[in-house]
């Protein structure tokens, strides 16, 4: 499926492109193209490298020490009901479930790296290399409509527009993306019973733990009590620290008995990171989730790799060997974003996406679908600067209410970028047949952009 949609792409790109007279020039979709194409290997494989490196690395440390394997027997009910092929015991278990953590607190930066790793370890899986399995096409689906508690990039965008309330989006996106996440399940499910993307039966290989993924003997241990003692001193001290994002008043009177007040202000008017200056009181639960997103990468770091040293594994040496992963990883994927970036291009520049808002505006109106909300669902599965882009333009549009922009807003942040994230998991495992995922994955983006205008249109109005 994914060969004909990206041969219909370019070739409906350019026969656009020339009629509309935009082959060429700055704007031409040549230029931008080769743009494109740039920084998705400048811009985002090799940065990607780096963060892959240190996130295997971490990975790597979890793994050891059997904590990923804690993790997996912690929800085994729900994830062998979604998962039947993939073993209690299997790396790709644990792997999956942080990439789940992860992207349910919003944190972008971890989830990338947890996902390809996860896609690796059900790759060990798969009797038949260069095709997606029942397992991949799941979690593919379940991660491009993944339940969002809060839609950081959504919320901050909106804080800088100057637009009220910027966190009145957590419920609405929560809303969205739970719909989107039950369409995506419903939708993988029903697919892979279908003949048209069915795969010939074959025996599934017993699973295998490679010799780098095994827990070492230690590892398997029971816990002692100082173990026990040190694990819930950690989870103490990260508690506090919580409580310290949580109620920043209360940091603020620490500050002033240790003596530190000047030292804070000399690093405030040194630092330039004023991202969340203007976005408002998000109340009190709100600024509780909104505390554990900012502590959880640290808390992820830290308590990963103390819990190794605890279980008896060479921190620094595991984790140097997970991370000798990362750029190979970036490098396989560079193919396969290529491709889909030069697509992608084509028919964003083209004018592709103009004609279809023009064409389609009175079966949107008939439908009660707001037109100027339509680049927004056309471009979220296609692009993520480019979507970002469209909502840029939408909330800094006096013309547009501001019922439309929480709409646009909540969409940004409960639908995914399907078709990059396609080609980057299925890339990194050189899985080119990708059968249903897809399918499922376009399904879950648009429940996600019927339950955002649903929900925005009860809880805004309009």
């Amino acid at each position: 499926m994914l060969n004909w949609i990206w041969l219909g792409m370019i070739t409906i790109g350019i026969l656009v492109a020339a009629l509309l007279g935009r082959l060429g020039g700055e704007n031409g979709i040549v230029e931008q193209t080769f743009d494109l194409i740039k920084i998705g290997v400048m811009g985002i494989a090799l940065p990607l490298s780096a963060m892959m490196m240190l996130w295997l690395g971490i990975m790597r440390l979890a793994e050891k020490s059997g904590c990923v394997a804690i993790l997996a027997r912690l929800i085994r009910p729900v994830m062998r009901r979604l998962f039947p092929d993939v073993p209690d015991d299997h790396p790709a278990m644990g792997a999956m479930i942080m990439n789940m953590a992860a992207n349910m607190l919003g944190l972008g930066n971890a989830a990338t790296p947890l996902g390809l790793k996860a896609m690796q370890h059900l790759d060990e899986l798969n009797p038949h290399k260069g095709t997606a399995t029942n397992a991949m096409c799941t979690f593919l689906a379940i991660n491009t409509s993944s339940v969002t508690i809060i839609p950081v990039t959504a919320i901050a965008l909106l804080a800088a527009q100057g637009i009220a309330n910027p966190y009145a989006i957590v419920s609405t996106s929560l809303g969205a993306t739970i719909c989107s996440t039950l369409v995506a399940i419903i939708a993988v499910k029903f697919f892979e019973k279908l003949p048209v993307f069915r795969i010939a039966p074959e025996a599934t290989p017993a699973p295998e733990f490679p010799d780098e993924e095994k827990p070492t003997e230690d590892a398997l241990r029971p816990f002692g009590p100082k173990a026990k003692i040190a694990v819930l001193a950690i989870l103490v001290v990260f508690a506090g620290i919580v409580a310290l994002e949580w109620f920043p008043d209360a940091r603020t009177r620490i500050q002033d008995s240790l003596g530190l007040t000047d030292v804070v202000a000399q690093l405030n008017a040194e630092s330039a990171d004023l991202e969340e200056a203007d976005a408002g009181n998000p109340g009190f639960w709100l600024s509780g989730v909104r505390a554990v997103s900012v502590v959880a990468i640290p808390f992820v770091l830290f308590f990963f790799t103390a819990f190794a040293a605890i279980r008896g594994v060479k921190v620094y040496e595991e984790f140097v060997e997970g991370a000798k992963e990362g750029f190979q990883v970036a490098v396989r994927i560079m193919p396969f974003l290529t491709a889909m970036l030069a697509a992608l291009a084509i028919v964003r520049h083209s004018g592709t996406l103009f004609l279809l808002k023009s064409w389609l505006r009175p079966v949107l109106d008939l439908v009660h679908f707001p037109p100027d909300l339509l680049p927004m669902a056309l471009m979220r599965p296609l692009s993520g600067s480019g979507s970002q882009g469209v909502l840029v333009e939408l909330l800094t549009n006096n013309a547009i209410t501001d019922t439309l922009k929480y709409t646009a807003a909540t969409m940004f942040g409960s639908t995914e970028t399907t078709f990059y994230v396609l080609a980057v998991y299925f890339g990194s495992v050189a899985v080119r047949r990708t059968r249903h995922a897809l399918a499922a994955g376009l399904c879950a983006d648009l429940a996600g952009v019927i339950a955002a205008v649903a929900i925005c249109r009860v809880v805004f109005g309009g």
